[in-house]
């Protein structure tokens, strides 16, 4: 909390009350006096910890009654085959798969009661924005990306460091790496889908994620499921592919030949979209031939022990890799899992995946993430966010435990930047279907996510119509999180 007696209190920025209310007068900080007072009352001003943010994203879905939100007291229709277990937490029991984190459950925090009204995969959206999916058309499975789409929470920071030409307060400071970076693939591509959420939406092209690809071995292949390889975990950039003859000095030839090429079209300089052309070509070239992001990438400078305790599967690999983005410089990392095959957690059959290799390998990757980050001092100051677009019905639909979609009540997991650690956020009903008390929305998510970065979840930004619009929408950090 700001005390508005005796001598200047300083957050954790350094700026005084004084500073900020002057900054918020003055529009800087893209919200108005009457809003800083009242997040300095509520205590909001306190959660801006983080310096960057990894988002553990579970595509599909995990149910929550088989991770975070068992019930064992449940009728047997309900409660699931999988047996609950104790952790550092008080009333937390967690599921018999996840030994490694409920011994580290004292780090992180449980929401139990996220949800909204969109049962199906296109919430991908509203979980990476804080914002309900538009209307635009889609494709025939009428599920990818569009142009009308709101920009991913990452996307948004990209565009306020690199200082948007409408973002509020003043340009943003040069960076030599990207702000948001996405690994190991976009969401969807590997299924031959481009889902919504994980771009720059209305912003722009030039504020999507700089995105890796792994390899595609075959459509039955799961490198989720197994071992890789270091030829395998070859993180390519996006749109920046590189071969192995493929030496800086042949990098800068091609350069002087496009840069003949511009000559020859110097008249089209006026036309807008050859300028975003040349933004992006300019940016993809930077990344290239950057030794900062050669060493970055190069996760076989990790020692092999720690590698083993990731997990040398491609999640446990890729958040280690998302570990390193943020050490290279970048501040909102997602780590996405998401199977060639598409089942991924979408658990409609209970086969022997979630048993065998979804758990353990989230349990695997997730506390050595939490460990990692903190015997290196980044704990503090990162916010991890671990979370899938929805849960799961609490009844099964088969008679193998297999479960439906279910986006009315589902866990989250917070931890590091200020979160106090062994907390339950919410309660869920007996049949763990509804919030009976604590609601969480996608925005409030976003809020808090804004907020723990030092931007104000009322900051506001133009959308495509030219419309002033919050980042987080009515959405409220969930400032007793935070400690």
């Amino acid at each position: 909390m700001l005390n508005i007696q005796g001598a200047p209190r300083r957050v954790c920025s350094g700026l005084t009350r004084r500073d900020l209310l002057r900054a918020g007068g003055a529009g800087l900080l893209g919200t108005h006096l009457q809003t800083l007072l009242a997040a300095e009352e509520a205590g909001v001003a306190n959660l801006s910890r983080a310096k960057s943010v990894m988002f553990l994203f579970l595509f599909g879905g995990p149910s929550q009654l088989e991770t975070f939100d068992m019930k064992p007291d449940a009728p047997s229709g309900i409660r699931g085959p999988f047996q609950p277990i104790a952790s550092r937490t008080p009333d937390l029991r967690i599921c018999e798969h996840l030994p490694r984190l409920a011994q580290l459950s004292d780090r992180f925090a449980v929401i139990r009661t996220l949800n909204h009204a969109q049962n199906d995969h296109n919430a991908c959206h509203y979980i990476q924005t804080g914002h309900p999916l538009p209307p635009a058309e889609r494709g025939a499975a009428q599920v990818n990306a569009t142009v009308k789409d709101w920009p991913a929470m990452g996307s948004v920071v990209e565009y306020l460091d690199r200082g948007g030409p409408l973002a509020p307060g003043p340009a943003g400071s040069a960076r030599d790496f990207p702000s948001y970076v996405y690994l190991p693939n976009p969401l969807g591509h590997i299924q031959g889908y481009d889902r919504s959420g994980q771009y720059g939406g209305w912003l722009g092209r030039q504020y999507d994620a700089l995105a890796t690809r792994i390899r595609k071995q075959s459509k039955t292949d799961n490198p989720y499921f197994r071992n890789c390889s270091d030829a395998e975990l070859d993180f390519r950039i996006q749109g920046c592919a590189s071969y192995s003859d493929l030496t800086l000095q042949r990098t800068a030839g091609r350069v002087s030949l496009l840069d003949q090429f511009d000559a020859a079209r110097r008249d089209l300089d006026r036309d807008p979209s050859v300028r975003e052309y040349d933004r992006l070509r300019a940016r993809a070239v930077d990344l290239v031939t950057s030794e900062k992001m050669r060493l970055a990438f190069d996760i076989r400078r990790e020692k092999p022990a720690l590698r083993d305790r990731y997990g040398r599967h491609l999640f446990g690999q890729s958040a280690l890799m998302g570990r390193r983005m943020l050490e290279a410089g970048a501040r909102f990392v997602t780590v996405l899992w998401d199977c060639p095959d598409g089942y991924s957690w979408d658990s409609h059959r209970h086969s022997d995946d979630v048993r065998q290799h979804l758990l353990p390998g989230l349990d695997q990757a997730f506390s050595a993430l939490l460990a990692d980050l903190a015997d290196r001092g980044l704990l503090d100051e990162t916010l991890v966010v671990c979370v899938g677009e929805m849960g799961r019905t609490p009844k099964p639909d088969t008679p193998q435990w297999g479960r439906g979609h279910w986006s009315h009540c589902f866990p989250a997991v917070l931890a590091g930047a200020g979160v106090r650690g062994g907390t339950i956020y919410g309660r869920s009903d007996q049949d763990a279907a509804y919030p009976a008390d604590d609601p969480v929305s996608p925005e409030d998510l976003a809020a808090t996510v804004f907020q723990a970065l030092g931007i104000s979840p009322e900051t506001r930004l133009q959308d495509a119509q030219g419309r002033p619009v919050s980042v987080a929408g009515d959405g409220r950090p969930l400032t007793r999180l935070f400690g």
